[in-house]
């Protein structure tokens, strides 16, 4: 008889018999996702740390299990963030559909207003979709598509505390921060990421776009060393990071 599940509200599980050990280490890693107000990130990368070729190819660095993995943060987040680079050369669609669960919010983070209506995120109508701009600019028009406009901070940019918060006052507080490399590092320079998921494909690819850019440390003493645990997919390794934000 399979054991009943309960997740309390600081993302704590119990059950009520034994677990398989595979079984409580997915959910290990998946339950900290569903307390409220969680922010993670996602990077699938190779063991040289990059999510695509200098053209911007990834499909796919990572395996099928790493991408059924991405899919179950989908289902239990309230909004799916992307930015522009990410919209604009992967066109993806950003649904739940390797598992069962609810399709997300879509959050293209596009302040210049750069990434082509014709991409399916402002086509296909899957899903809820937050065009989010800076003030002045003319965001994609499509079925399902809202125009969020932000105001920039001193560099053009949109904060990313100022993001969470608009998605926040709409009722979106678990967050994923599912590309690309820029937009997932920009999120944890801010202090503002509560775990983050990192995929290592047992892949060389040589040269292309880093998953992490951070500003640069003198000394290791320096560097980020979060709470970690890891996870094999198949033949991809999920590490597991608990960076301690805000939440």
């Amino acid at each position: 008889m399979t054991p009943a599940v309960t997740i309390d509200a600081d993302g704590r599980w119990r059950a009520d018999g034994a677990v398989e050990p595979e079984a409580a280490a997915l959910l290990d890693t998946l339950a900290p996702i569903t307390r409220a107000g969680t922010v993670v990130g996602q990077l699938g990368q190779s063991l040289d740390g990059r999510i695509a070729t200098i053209t911007g190819a990834s499909h796919y660095v990572t395996g099928a299990a790493s991408r059924t993995h991405l899919h179950r943060l989908r289902a239990l987040v309230d909004a799916v963030v992307v930015g522009a680079g990410t919209a604009q050369a992967d066109d993806p669609r950003l649904t739940v559909r390797h598992v069962d669960g609810a399709d997300p919010v879509r959050v293209v983070l596009d302040p210049n207003a750069r990434v082509g209506p014709d991409r399916l995120l402002f086509t296909d109508g899957a899903a809820p979709t937050l065009h989010v701009v800076a003030q002045g600019r003319r965001a994609c028009r499509g079925p399902g598509v809202e125009t969020v406009a932000v105001a920039p901070d001193a560099a053009g940019a949109l904060a990313p505390a100022t993001l969470l918060a608009a998605l926040a006052a709409r009722g979106l507080r678990r967050v994923l921060v599912e590309g690309g490399g820029l937009t997932v590092s920009r999120f944890l320079a801010a202090g503002l990421l509560d775990r983050l998921h990192v995929v290592v494909a047992p892949m060389v690819i040589g040269s292309g776009r880093p998953a992490v850019t951070l500003a640069e440390i003198e000394t290791l003493d320096a560097a980020l060393r979060p709470p970690c645990c890891t996870h094999a997919l198949d033949a991809d390794t999920l590490f597991d990071l608990d960076l301690g934000g805000p939440g």
